[in-house]
C-alpha cells in the first residue's frame, strides 16, 4: 500500500468515526501537537490533542439528532514526510440539505510522518459564506 492509500484510509476511517461518535478513533491518527481551525469558536483555533478532544462531544451531541457527516470528494498529495488532503463533506441536518442541497463542509488536513506513520498535524473545517 502506498502513502496516498494509507492517508485515504486514515481520512475515511476518521470520517466514519466522526459520524459514529467514536471519539477514540477520531483522535487515533492525530498528532499531540494538532492545530485545528473549526467552524464554531474559538476563532483562534485549538492547539494540542486535549483541546482537540474537547471539541468533539458537542458536535457528537448535535449530530445525534440526525445530521450527516460523509465525504463526497477527497484528494491527497503525499511527499516523503509531509502530505495534505482536501475534501468536501455533506455535513448537516436533512432540513439544511433541503434548503441548500449543494452546501458542503470544506476540510483541509496537513499530515506528517511520525515514527513511520501518518498523523494529522493540522485540520481546518469551513463552510462557504452564502
Amino acid at each position: 500500500m502506498d502513502d496516498e492509500q494509507r492517508i485515504r484510509e486514515l481520512v475515511t476511517r476518521w470520517a466514519a468515526a466522526v459520524h459514529a461518535g467514536d471519539l477514540e478513533t477520531v483522535l487515533a491518527d492525530h498528532s499531540r501537537e494538532i492545530v485545528m481551525f473549526d467552524v464554531p469558536p474559538p476563532y483562534q483555533g485549538v492547539r494540542g490533542i486535549d483541546a482537540y478532544r474537547d471539541t468533539w462531544p458537542p458536535f457528537f451531541e448535535w449530530q445525534s439528532h440526525g445530521a450527516s457527516f460523509e465525504i463526497t470528494s477527497l484528494e491527497i498529495t503525499a511527499g516523503a514526510g509531509v502530505a495534505y488532503a482536501h475534501a468536501l463533506l455533506r455535513c448537516g441536518m436533512p432540513q439544511d440539505f433541503a434548503a441548500d442541497p449543494e452546501n458542503r463542509l470544506r476540510l483541509t488536513l496537513g499530515l506528517v510522518k511520525e515514527e513511520g506513520r501518518w498523523v494529522v498535524r493540522h485540520e481546518h473545517h469551513s463552510f462557504p459564506v452564502r
